[in-house]
């Protein structure tokens, strides 16, 4: 076996890896702001806090993830 197939292996799933947050962060933008999300705006600073997006987008994770390992 070649001995650069690791390294050749590696960058792959690094370049998978790159496209799913690629397309995670055009999707992620077209997210609605839920109920428990926290957006505090002063004159010229807006911080906006992603409780209940990311508490949604842990459970759908963590089912996905639960399904895939099942199989």
């Amino acid at each position: 076996m070649n001995e650069f197939a690791p390294v050749g292996r590696m960058l792959m799933v690094f370049g998978v890896a790159l496209l799913v947050i690629g397309a995670l962060m055009t999707v992620i933008g077209k997210v609605p702001r839920l109920p428990g999300d926290i957006l505090i705006r002063r004159d010229t600073v807006v911080v906006y806090i992603p409780l209940a997006t990311s508490l949604v987008l842990s459970v759908v994770l963590t089912l996905v993830f639960s399904l895939l390992a099942r199989r």
